[in-house]
């Protein structure tokens, strides 16, 4: 399914963040495959690069959070990033799961070829050489018209629109840098949908960027209070470290439709 096809979606669109983040160990090749099977749409996921010119899954600027290690990401090699243990952090029972890179991320989810992506470059002095390298990947494995791209460095989503003409989402002004209001060639002109975090999310946000013809979507609701919540303000798109709530309502709202 093209990311196109959101914009006339009559049901929840449901992505995982980092995967099943709720459950399993994030950006882990298990975190996502469990996202999968539970019904995600999509997936949303965070690149950063080794030192020797790797991209990797993972979120923060060091290791020290999701591995037994420490230090940053980008001071290691990727068979050194993969010596690490990515899972025993969250339980002990997920001992030996690994940090994947982005092409082993491509090649395990081949057998899906409905499934979306977020993919998230995160702010660092190596974004726009990450952006250039995963282009060849993306189009060997045909993901480009499948993907939007998301970053909080204006910035990259900048040279991600101007280089390469690509989807991209965004956030508020206000939580990005290097954001560029200006009004007719800024930053929210180059987004094709923005991300709200569900403690600024309300109706009239909402409205506002509707009215300027972007998607809008909500980052995290995880409870089925906040899926409620978000759907009445208007979101289109529900980025979930709890998969399960927003799912359990698509499940509802299907059984009710009338035939």
């Amino acid at each position: 399914m093209p990311m196109d096809q959101i914009k006339d979606t009559q049901t929840i669109v449901v992505s995982g963040h980092r995967g099943f983040k709720s459950a399993y160990p994030e950006n882990t090749l298990l975190s996502f495959y469990e996202a999968i099977q539970r019904g995600a749409d999509m997936l949303e996921f965070d690149l950063r690069m080794s030192k020797d010119k790797h991209i990797v899954i993972i979120h923060d600027e060091t290791v020290d959070r999701t591995t037994d290690s420490s230090g940053e990401v980008r001071e290691f090699t990727l068979q050194q990033l993969q010596s690490m243990d990515a899972g025993g952090w969250f339980d002990p029972m997920f001992k030996g799961l690994k940090i994947p890179t982005f092409e082993e991320l491509c090649e395990f989810l081949k057998p899906y070829p409905n499934l979306l992506f977020n993919i998230e470059i995160k702010p660092s002095p190596d974004a726009i050489e990450i952006a250039d390298r995963i282009m060849p990947l993306l189009k060997q494995y045909g993901l480009i018209e499948r993907s939007i791209f998301t970053s909080f460095d204006a910035s990259v989503l900048g040279y991600l629109f101007d280089r390469y003409g690509l989807k991209t989402q965004g956030f508020i002004g206000s939580e990005m840098k290097n954001f560029n209001a200006d009004e007719h060639n800024g930053t929210y002109s180059k987004m094709w949908a923005i991300g709200i975090e569900m403690k600024l999310l309300t109706p009239q946000i909402v409205e506002r960027f509707k009215e300027m013809g972007l998607q809008v979507w909500s980052y995290c609701p995880d409870t089925m209070q906040k899926v409620h919540f978000s759907i009445g303000c208007g979101a289109v798109v529900l980025t979930c470290n709890n998969i399960m709530p927003a799912l359990e309502l698509r499940r509802l709202l299907a059984l009710a439709k009338p035939e």
